[in-house]
């Protein structure tokens, strides 16, 4: 079975890599930090990481690769979306290309499942692409493979122009944690997920920067997902926005998807 999720954009996580590290503003109160410090941290650590110091030995949040898992998307006979390294960034520098490669087949090797695949290094995703393109017909990602950035600020919007760059026929955004007010660029984008930050140090989240987004998603024809609200936990502060869920995707689908 996949590993089960409480994300509620996608159906299973699957980590054939975990680790990373902070690029931007967004991963402050990164969630797979800390879980990897307060509930993996003995399993993680018995693993050599990739970049083998005396530092990173020790870091359960340092990049390792675990190639025992590659094959768990072929066990899973119902069709499902499937969030691809939610413990790290498959776009990080220290995994090998190589490794990435192997990721990418199993992902071409079973298109009944929907896989997205979030970074905030658009820029190496593009240069992947560019460089394995003989993985792709006409080098081009095919579309049950989603390719996103995320982009929690202004600051951050030059992700999406480098997302774009990406030769994928699926492309989208993570506004999440959403930190300020958002002017986007949605041409050749297929999906926008918004959500306000959770725990004990959250930062708040102006409602009129989710409504702002969602109003840009609608003039642009862009399937729009609001995540939550934010808040100590996960679920305070809810999933309403406007009194209602926003609960739109791509359309795909999952059984003919093969």
């Amino acid at each position: 079975m996949g590993q089960t999720t409480g994300i509620e954009w996608t159906d299973a996580t699957w980590n054939p890599v975990t680790g990373c590290t902070q690029v931007s503003a967004g991963c402050d109160h990164c969630y797979a930090k800390t879980l990897a410090h307060r509930l993996l941290s003995d399993h993680y650590t018995r693993r050599t990481p990739v970049n083998d110091t005396a530092d990173t030995r020790t870091d359960p949040f340092a990049v390792r690769l675990w190639p025992e898992r590659l094959r768990d998307p072929h066990n899973w006979a119902t069709a499902r979306r499937v969030f691809v390294n939610s413990m790290s960034d498959l776009f990080h520098g220290d995994i090998p290309e190589a490794f990435v490669r192997e990721i990418f087949r199993v992902m071409l090797d079973t298109p009944r499942h929907v896989y997205q695949v979030l970074t905030k290094r658009p820029g190496r995703m593009a240069r992947f692409v560019r460089r394995n393109a003989d993985l792709f017909v006409s080098g081009v990602v095919p579309g049950h493979i989603w390719l996103g950035a995320s982009v929690e600020n202004q600051r951050a919007s030059h992700r999406v122009s480098q997302l774009r760059l990406v030769p994928a026929e699926m492309r989208f955004l993570s506004c999440e944690p959403l930190l300020g007010p958002l002017r986007l660029d949605l041409a050749e984008i297929d999906w926008v997920i918004v959500g306000g930050e959770s725990g004990t140090v959250h930062r708040q989240m102006d409602l009129e920067w989710a409504r702002a987004i969602r109003d840009q998603c609608s003039a642009a024809n862009v399937a729009f997902f609001f995540k939550q609200v934010g808040g100590r936990t996960p679920k305070a502060g809810g999933r309403l926005l406007d009194g209602r869920e926003w609960d739109e995707y791509p359309e795909i689908d999952l059984v003919t998807s093969a």
